[in-house]
């Protein structure tokens, strides 16, 4: 039987451990400072053009930008493991699977927060030229909060399926990619209503987008929540047959 209180000990570990290898990797500050480079220089470029205080077309493009940054944090999660041979000595813990895929995607989406909070300065500096909808901006951040989750669970079960980290950026990136556009009008368009019902809910897109508009609604939290689930029983269950 797992002894709980060592087993949260082993998890905050693990968590730990996470956030070290991103804090401590050179990699990991090159692609971040390159997401808030581009980010800032795609959203002040036209601002002042459109002569309105909002960031609406900052979160229309932060997924986009969240694409590339996210596989590419996300490659190294099993893939260095397998790589260097530790994911053996891992599985041997006296935790479950399920536990383990919990403990790195805290600690991946913890630091993946944490790059998003950098980029406060953006409404900060919005505010001082004109009046912000500062509910709506809340409401966005928790959006791209959410979506985040949602791309680095993708990125979790991709990475468990390769020890190549480059295989692993490709395929979170196509993964990725193809779960946000399948809600779009574009790829909905000319299909039958009961398909475009289907596809419009399973995509990351719809979502993504009302929460953008100000409204954070239950159903969309909800599939979040089911969204992440679902892909990190699919990285346990991965671990599994590993040990098989």
């Amino acid at each position: 039987m797992i002894n709980r209180p060592h087993t949260i000990r082993t998890i905050s570990v693990l968590v730990k451990k996470e956030l070290a290898a991103y804090f401590n990797s050179p990699i990991a500050y090159i692609v971040t400072a390159v997401f808030l480079a581009v980010g800032n220089w795609l959203f002040w470029k036209p601002f002042f053009l459109l002569g309105e205080a909002s960031l609406r077309a900052y979160f229309n493009m932060l997924p986009w930008l969240l694409l590339f940054l996210i596989p590419a944090l996300a490659m190294r999660l099993w893939a260095d493991e397998k790589k260097s041979g530790t994911i053996e000595l891992l599985l041997t813990l006296p935790i479950t699977d399920w536990q383990i895929v919990l403990a790195k995607f805290i600690g991946s989406l913890i630091f993946i927060w944490f790059v998003l909070l950098l980029t406060i300065s953006l409404p900060i500096s919005v505010s001082g030229l004109g009046r912000l909808d500062l509910g709506a901006v809340i409401a966005s951040y928790f959006g791209t909060a959410s979506l985040s989750a949602a791309f680095l669970a993708i990125g979790l079960l991709v990475s468990s399926l390769t020890k190549n980290q480059i295989i692993a950026f490709i395929g979170a990136l196509a993964g990725c990619f193809l779960l946000f556009i399948m809600g779009s009008a574009f790829m909905l368009s000319g299909l039958p209503t009961e398909v475009e019902a289907v596809l419009a809910y399973i995509g990351l897109s719809g979502h993504y987008y009302s929460m953008i508009k100000g409204v954070v609604d239950t159903k969309d939290i909800l599939y979040f929540l089911s969204f992440v689930t679902v892909f990190l029983w699919l990285n346990a269950l991965v671990l599994s047959w590993r040990k098989q």
